[in-house]
């Protein structure tokens, strides 16, 4: 199904748009070329596609806005594109940090715009969920900003169950969680993340040697090493929440209905890890 529609109103919004958040490479103040639009309007036309062709109300997207191949990773944001938000169909809700700052909120943007985001590149993936663990994940999405599971407070390294810090993929993460929880539980960040630690999941170990904690410039508002203890900072190894952990613990533990992956435009046959 092709919505020209869909994107040629979020494609006359993304040229207008200003990036005040942190989702990309930088917080440079840079213009939206006609070219990045363009990029992200052919991604956000085979992801709508791809979404509106399954019966589900919500599925988990990712993008790579930063090159962490370094590390061995892919993709390094993702989000919720939900069916029917209030803002847009095929909106997607996710956390983003201030650019220059350590603050972060919950923001909506329509698939264009999501695309656009000064992105190394316009790989995609989908993730679907289970049937009730989607129509309970939509639910919460739409009574946002009650029970949010959001700190305001950014760190790009945040230690995952953190009650100091969280970053975007921990809020993913304990969102999904949250679908995992008895129905009448409490929502907390705390109870959230000990529901994906009872369920096993495992943090990725992102290696940062000190001389570039120093010298690398990742002294930074938005990054705090002081989240994690000082054998981890003397080690230089940090457990962070990854989109590829993410991936590991919805496959996990039975959140993975369905997956479909583009790599330079082209479908993948068997995802990567993330």
């Amino acid at each position: 199904m092709k919505m020209p529609g869909f994107v040629a109103a979020t494609l006359a919004v993304a040229l207008l748009l200003p990036l005040p958040v942190l989702a990309g490479q930088g917080c440079e103040a840079r213009e939206t070329t006609p070219q990045q639009v363009a990029a992200a309007a052919r991604t956000a036309i085979t992801v709508a596609d791809a979404l509106e062709a399954r019966n589900a109300p919500v599925a988990l997207v990712a993008r790579v806005g930063t090159d962490l191949s370094r590390y061995g990773l892919v993709y390094s944001h993702a989000g919720f594109a939900m069916r029917d938000h209030a803002s847009g169909r095929w909106s997607v809700v996710h956390l983003l940090n201030r650019c220059g700052t350590d603050r972060a909120g919950l923001h909506v943007q329509g698939l264009v715009n999501f695309f656009a985001d000064d992105l190394v590149n316009q790989d995609a993936r989908i993730v679907w969920l289970p049937q009730v663990e989607a129509e309970r994940l939509a639910d919460y999405l739409r009574a946002l900003p009650s029970n949010s599971l959001l700190n305001h407070n950014y760190n790009l390294l945040a230690r995952p169950g953190s009650e100091k810090t969280q970053n975007s993929t921990a809020w993913v993460l304990e969102t999904l969680a949250m679908t995992q929880l008895p129905a009448d539980a409490q929502i907390t960040r705390a109870r959230t993340f000990a529901q994906a630690q009872q369920r096993g999941f495992l943090p990725d170990i992102i290696h940062v040697a000190y001389g570039k904690r120093v010298l690398g410039g990742m002294f930074s508002a938005n990054t705090d090493f002081t989240d994690h203890p000082v054998s981890t900072r003397l080690k230089g190894d940090y457990p962070v929440v990854t989109v590829r952990s993410i991936l590991r613990y919805m496959a996990n533990t039975g959140l993975d209905a369905g997956q479909m992956e583009w790599r330079n435009g082209v479908l993948q046959s068997s995802p990567s890890e993330g």
